[in-house]
């Protein structure tokens, strides 16, 4: 059959999806989708109302599978008014504050992601980011505690230590895989351990940090007005300047990994480390700069944990920071615009497990779904055969494509 003059046309359209289809959003995308089907079947398998239908299954199958579309639609719709909008609620403040919410989780998980992504881009592990969080607020918290400044300069000069602070620590992982060839995975292990020891010491220590009327707990005093992220949507409101840093830092990531002479050596780094020591650049030297400039992006996370608060700090300020960024920045692609996306669904996932758990549903859910896609994003071939998707293309129809458009016209 002749298909005429639609031929071309109709076949570069098939390969234009099919690249779309191989490319790493599509898997990541499909990633996300599976995580979601299994944190389904857990939802359905932790509901009593399927498990009592489930004993007569055979007999009125319509009831289970009734119980677990409910578990499912109520599970998710909670998700979605826990993390997006509140179409229950009573005002449209508290209908718009889940949004809010999912906002101030997404700010440091983007901020630490795009640090862990630029290690990889340099062919480094850095899961030290939550010492490096740590190590970052630490100081953060003693300028915004302990030293008087004037209003707007205490907080720049505030945010400006914990991203210095986080990215000296960052720096000594650089220092000492580049000199004694230390692997970066164990030093950044220890160093955890190191930030969170040396946090505790200073909020134990009067002398210190220590809050004056603290008790036994180690915490610190709150954040001086002064030095505090103001908040964005007025006092109704948790949201803070965090996340304007956040996004202030996915651009310029973009800049400095897509467009710098800084990010091209990165990145050559990350290819192949040989070749790149062949053509001229300090390997070593690179390593240190890029553990560096890894943590001062996790500084700006640090900042926002130890400056957007309206209360004393205790040790554990970092949460589960650091290791999210993690999956972040897999999931991410340890892109910046893949970074900010990433950052937001988890975001998602934190602010809306609470009220998962009003409903009886349990908030680990979120946890499962996080992993799975984390497994996922891990393991390509598996995604391609649970999908069926086609393989890796070594060429790119679009980018020739848009080659030909703007040099020669349009390619037909």
């Amino acid at each position: 059959m002749s298909y005429g003059t639609d031929a071309p046309v109709v076949g570069r359209g098939a390969a234009v999806i099919r690249e779309i289809m191989s490319g790493g959003a599509a898997r990541a995308l499909l990633s996300v989708v599976a995580g979601f089907v299994i944190g389904a079947i857990f939802m359905v398998f932790s509901s009593e109302e399927f498990l009592a239908a489930a004993q007569y299954l055979t007999s009125r199958p319509a009831d289970a599978l009734g119980a677990a579309w409910t578990a499912i639609a109520e599970g998710y719709s909670a998700l979605f008014r826990g993390s997006i909008y509140n179409y229950k609620a009573d005002s449209f403040e508290a209908s718009i504050r889940p949004m809010t919410e999912t906002l101030r989780f997404a700010g440091p998980l983007i901020a630490s992601g795009l640090g862990v992504a630029l290690a990889f881009r340099v062919g480094l592990f850095n899961i030290g980011a939550s010492g490096q969080l740590l190590f970052g607020a630490l100081w953060a918290t003693w300028i915004s505690t302990r030293v008087e400044l004037p209003w707007g300069v205490h907080l720049i000069v505030a945010v400006l230590v914990a991203i210095l602070g986080a990215a000296a620590y960052g720096a000594v992982v650089g220092f000492l895989k580049a000199r004694t060839g230390a692997h970066e995975v164990i030093v950044t292990i220890m160093l955890n351990y190191i930030a969170a020891g040396i946090l505790t010491f200073f909020f134990r220590s009067p002398e210190l940090l220590r809050e004056a009327d603290g008790g036994g707990t180690p915490k610190s005093d709150a954040p001086a007005e002064s030095a505090q992220l103001p908040l964005l949507l007025g006092p109704e409101f948790t949201l803070h300047a965090g996340f304007i840093l956040a996004i202030v830092g996915v651009v310029v990531y973009w800049w400095l990994m897509e467009r710098s002479t800084i990010g091209f050596r990165f990145r050559m780094v990350g290819h192949n480390a040989d070749a790149a020591r062949t053509a001229g650049i300090n390997v070593e030297r690179t390593f240190v700069l890029a553990m560096a400039v890894s943590g001062a992006f996790v500084g700006l996370a640090a900042a926002n944990q130890a400056l957007g608060v309206r209360a004393g700090l205790t040790p554990d300020i970092d949460g589960t920071i650091g290791f999210d960024a993690i999956t972040v920045a897999l999931l991410g692609s340890s892109t910046a615009p893949g970074v900010l996306l990433a950052g937001l669904l988890f975001g998602a996932f934190k602010a809306g497990a609470p009220q998962m758990q009003v409903i009886g549903l349990s908030p680990e859910i979120t946890g499962v779904v996080q992993g799975f896609i984390v497994l996922f994003i891990a393991a390509p071939p598996l995604v391609r055969a649970i999908f069926r998707l086609p393989p890796p293309q070594k060429t790119t129809v679009i980018t020739d494509w848009w080659q030909k458009l703007t040099t020669k016209g349009d390619p037909k």
